[in-house]
């Protein structure tokens, strides 16, 4: 009681009170802010895993991060610099570029104005080690096909499906009909492997999980990591909160707290 704890939930964090299983629970490391700890859990979990435990991630290697700006992409991109000398290759609209730059990635590439699967082959010609793939659809099939010899394809999303603000049916059969499938025969000949990750079925691996969070924790203590955070929203700010993602105007996450700090709330009465 009184403890100051991270949580892991599938759903319905959005709320003032929250019950979830004390296994799902993680004490908050000293000097860490409420607000990095609702940042570091999901994302680093899942950068950490599949950078680690699916890509073996090792010195020298390269790494394509798409959607670099956003949680996981950042938290991936901290990962990787406690590696020696990895190249970060991240996707992101140009607006985002200089702040990727500064936090290590060596090649940005505007995946709005540029191939990016032409623009990795025009700087690495074999191409990456390593292809995280939040995207799905035909994008999968572009990321196996940036593989080297050994390399590894890790697919955790299907952003592909989410365009704009509303469901777009016709970009779901797109994006379905585009995903990429491949059988054991054809990786055999191909040397690549795929892996496929998803947090939210993680349930039953306790204590998978918080050997994880405690490396973490300690990769926080020691400077190495720190949760980006792009902005703090109250939950009656939840839609614009929402949009602030959806016009993919956010560098890190965007936090929902139950309401404004002290502060700010002074400065909207005055």
């Amino acid at each position: 009681v009184g403890d100051k704890v991270m949580v892991l939930a599938r759903s319905g964090l959005w709320q003032e009170v929250v019950n979830v299983p004390a296994s799902q629970t993680f004490p908050m490391p000293e000097g860490m802010s409420f607000e990095e700890a609702a940042a570091l859990l999901v994302n680093y979990i899942t950068a950490y895993m599949i950078l680690f435990d699916f890509g073996n991630l090792r010195p020298n290697q390269s790494v394509l991060i798409h959607m670099a700006a956003g949680g996981v992409g950042t938290a991936a991109i901290q990962l990787c610099k406690t590696v020696e000398n990895v190249t970060i290759f991240g996707t992101a609209s140009a607006s985002k570029h200089d702040s990727l730059k500064e936090s290590g990635v060596a090649h940005p590439i505007d995946y709005r104005t540029m191939d990016y699967a032409e623009e990795v082959r025009k700087i690495s010609p074999k191409g990456v080690d390593i292809v995280l793939d939040p995207l799905g659809g035909s994008d999968t099939s572009k990321a196996f096909n940036l593989l080297k010899p050994m390399g590894k394809l890790i697919t955790y999303g299907v952003a592909n499906l989410l365009t704009g603000q509303k469901k777009n049916l016709m970009a779901m059969a797109k994006t379905w009909w585009n995903q990429f499938s491949i059988t054991a025969l054809q990786l055999l000949h191909q040397n690549k492997a795929v892996c496929g990750y998803h947090l939210g079925y993680m349930d039953e691996e306790v204590e998978l999980i918080r050997s994880v969070v405690a490396k973490l924790v300690n990769l926080y203590s020691q400077g190495k990591i720190k949760p980006k955070i792009d902005s703090v929203w109250p939950f009656d700010q939840v839609a614009e909160a929402m949009k602030q993602m959806q016009e993919k105007k956010n560098v890190g996450k965007v936090i929902l707290v139950p309401e404004a700090p002290k502060e700010e709330s002074k400065k909207a009465e005055n």
